[in-house]
């Protein structure tokens, strides 16, 4: 780790993670706040992400709770009010929330059904909190927009789950080139394309997919979601100030096999 990339680069800063109640959103904000940053946290309801800003108020670095959940037309809009009412300023926006449709109910959905909870929330809810948050740290101090795509957008898979989130993430993707042109040059915007890390679905995955998910990595093992959350704290840095409008692939170099 380098001297600019460290344990306290982050210190006296304020981050919102949106998603940070589990998983990869639960990850960027342990590694964030470890960094020295206070989190302003977020889930679909304040039940929902209650143990992980209790874990952060424990270190001091708990700086809000905001539920909201993304899935209804209005919710991004009060999210960025509640934030932008609440907090005098945030350096850094993560937005991981996105609707698991792998594990649970979700994974019984007809495609169309799956399609607009994609559209609605891993789209135009990032692009909502993006453009008004954005906007509202471009008045102030500036600071930087980290978004989550997948790496497999760009090349594309088979099957109804490859089409529906190469649709969605590939519009994310695409979307925070061009944020990072409307909110330049005071805030970065930036995009972390994971590859197979071994979330709630990874972690239950058939044998034929774990095999898959080791054999596309030319590292040979899946990815966690900590080295999602490593990445994410460098385009956060100071190390990244010269780092916007890009993708970021964490995938242990995809390779189709």
């Amino acid at each position: 780790m380098s001297e600019l990339l460290s344990r306290g680069d982050l210190a006296g800063r304020t981050v919102l993670v949106t998603g940070s109640s589990r998983g990869i959103g639960l990850a960027v904000a342990l590694e964030l706040a470890a960094a020295g940053a206070r989190v302003a946290v977020h889930g679909r309801s304040a039940h929902g992400a209650a143990d992980v800003a209790a874990r952060l108020a424990a270190q001091g670095r708990h700086a809000g709770t905001f539920p909201a959940d993304l899935a209804e037309p209005a919710a991004a809009e009060r999210l960025v009010a509640d934030v932008t009412g609440s907090l005098p300023a945030i350096d850094t926006v993560v937005l991981v929330a996105g609707v698991d449709l792998l594990t649970g109910a979700a994974a019984k959905w007809g495609f169309q059904q799956k399609l607009d909870a994609l559209l609605a929330v891993d789209v135009a809810a990032t692009m909502t909190l993006t453009r008004g948050l954005g906007r509202w740290m471009a008045d102030r101090d500036g600071g930087s927009i980290v978004t989550i795509g997948w790496d497999q957008a760009a090349v594309g898979m088979e099957g109804d789950s490859g089409e529906l989130f190469a649709a969605a993430k590939g519009a994310v993707m695409a979307f925070t080139k061009s944020a990072a042109r409307s909110l330049g040059p005071k805030v970065r915007v930036n995009c972390v394309a994971p590859g197979w890390i071994k979330t709630a679905w990874g972690e239950h995955a058939s044998e034929a997919w774990q095999r898959r998910a080791v054999r596309e990595s030319m590292l040979g093992r899946w990815g966690t979601p900590e080295d999602i959350a490593h990445a994410v704290h460098f385009l956060a840095s100071p190390a990244a100030a010269f780092v916007t409008g890009q993708v970021l692939p964490v995938n242990g170099g995809f390779r189709r096999a």
